[in-house]
């Protein structure tokens, strides 16, 4: 069969730009997530110039996901039915199988046309081509053993699926049945979170979600409408953000009239929180894309604030602000339920370079606040050194600052999101499905005060 006659098989592109994007990641492609490899714009030039339809980016992104979501299985499983070991010197050929693995274990995909079009992707590549045999006859293997290897990764997701050194750290830091409860989420998924700016009852049955006990936030369990077409996105009645995720803002306590700065502000969620309590917000990002896309998202909501793209580090310590919102960059490794292939993407030495970045943000951010603001420091991180670790650092660096402690009616009356110390800490085992509850992010914020008579 020849390459063209393979480009036009139904499905098809939509399987190389999902294997094309896991190959760039496993590949070692520095700075890059999954989201950024399948945007239109990469996915058409990994296509050389071929659009896909909102359906095949759909699809793409769902293999894509679903193979990083499950890559320690889809590796341990692999690595179980080749001779010679994982291809990890040949990123392509390893990222062909585990999407093809991938489509079998995990998703509504008949296995014959999972393995043919893996096939069809590994002749259609001259260096794969000879390997063409291989990759059938291991996928034909594990769509004939798939129960079993389910079961196995069903039974050990921490050990099996969740890379060691996080494993090792989340027992540390959480305790073993915690970590277990994390590596279970994160193979979940995540549902759809919306931020509503009013009437949450009355949107909670228009969208046929539920109302969440943190007030403000809708779920919707099973959504397979496209964002877009759902009811109240072109009117601006809500944005998507997770539970988790819009608790910083609220804690921040803004009102009518406010000035604040909101830090590493996009995509923009915790902005149109401030913007929608009639705060005078200016959002800073060092993105300008990113910006853009912030700038798009209040003007759908009909929200105004002054946006500034800029390093955060680079604006002028004056103390102008009643309240500053930073949510700083971080590892992200509280967001693997919604973004799987952070996972397998970050590395434990990222948290040295990260965390004195977040350091010298939150010097920076303190030297913004009026006597008497506030400041709330977030991250989505599981990791402590990029929340109560800092926290701490912080309090210790500034005697003009004290902790304002969250108080659990503040998150819905959820102690367990609370530390002894009064920060906000959430894990993705908070609110188990077993309950029926979906899970969160995991999520640190800590609330600051600097004192009315500093200088």
């Amino acid at each position: 069969m020849d390459d063209q006659h393979e480009d036009t098989a139904a499905g098809l592109p939509a399987r190389r730009l999902a294997a094309a994007g896991v190959a760039d990641l496993l590949g070692g492609r520095s700075g890059t997530a999954l989201d950024d490899v399948l945007d239109p714009a990469a996915a058409r030039a990994a296509l050389s110039g071929q659009d896909l339809s909102g359906q095949d980016l759909g699809l793409a992104r769902a293999i894509a996901a679903t193979t990083f979501r499950h890559l320690g299985v889809i590796r341990h499983a692999l690595q179980a039915r080749l001779a010679q070991g994982l291809p990890e010197d040949q990123p392509k050929l390893l990222a062909v199988l585990a999407t093809g693995a991938a489509q079998i274990l995990y998703l509504n995909v008949q296995d014959h046309a999972a393995v043919d079009l893996a096939v069809r992707l590994a002749k259609g590549d001259g260096r794969m081509r000879h390997l063409a045999g291989l990759v059938n006859a291991v996928l034909r293997r594990v769509s004939r053993e798939k129960a079993a290897i389910r079961a196995e990764g069903d039974a050990d997701p921490l050990g099996l699926n969740t890379p060691a050194w996080l494993a090792a750290r989340w027992r540390a830091a959480y305790g073993d049945e915690a970590a277990r409860g994390i590596a279970q989420a994160h193979a979940r998924g995540a549902p759809l979170d919306l931020t509503v700016r009013a009437e949450p009852e009355a949107w909670a049955g228009r969208l046929g979600a539920r109302v969440l006990t943190t007030g403000g936030s809708l779920r919707l369990d099973d959504a397979r409408t496209p964002v877009p077409q759902l009811p109240g996105f072109a009117e601006g009645a809500w944005w998507v953000q997770d539970a988790a995720a819009a608790l910083p803002a609220r804690l921040l306590g803004v009102g009518p009239g406010e000035r604040v700065a909101d830090l590493c502000a996009a995509p923009g969620g915790k902005t149109a929180q401030l913007a929608a309590a009639g705060a005078q917000v200016l959002a800073v990002d060092r993105s300008s894309a990113r910006l853009r896309r912030l700038e798009e998202n209040l003007s759908r909501l009909s929200l105004a604030a002054e946006t500034l793209a800029a390093d955060a580090l680079a604006l002028p310590d004056e103390p102008a602000y009643d309240a500053v919102l930073l949510d700083a960059p971080c590892t992200a490794t509280g967001t693997i339920r919604r973004h799987p292939d952070v996972a397998w993407t970050k590395r434990e030495g990222d948290l040295a370079r990260l965390t004195a970045l977040q350091t010298r943000l939150l010097d920076k951010a303190a030297g913004l606040l009026r006597p008497g603001g506030r400041l709330v420091y977030c991250t989505c991180s599981l990791e402590p050194e990029e929340g109560e670790a800092q926290a701490e650092a912080f309090l210790a660096r500034h005697p003009g600052f004290s902790r304002v402690p969250v108080a659990p009616g503040e998150v819905g009356g959820e102690a367990d999101f609370v530390t002894a110390r009064g920060e906000l800490r959430t894990l993705p085992c908070h609110w188990p499905a077993g309950e029926d509850r979906g899970g969160i992010d995991g999520f640190f914020a800590v609330r600051l005060r600097r004192d009315p008579d500093s200088v």
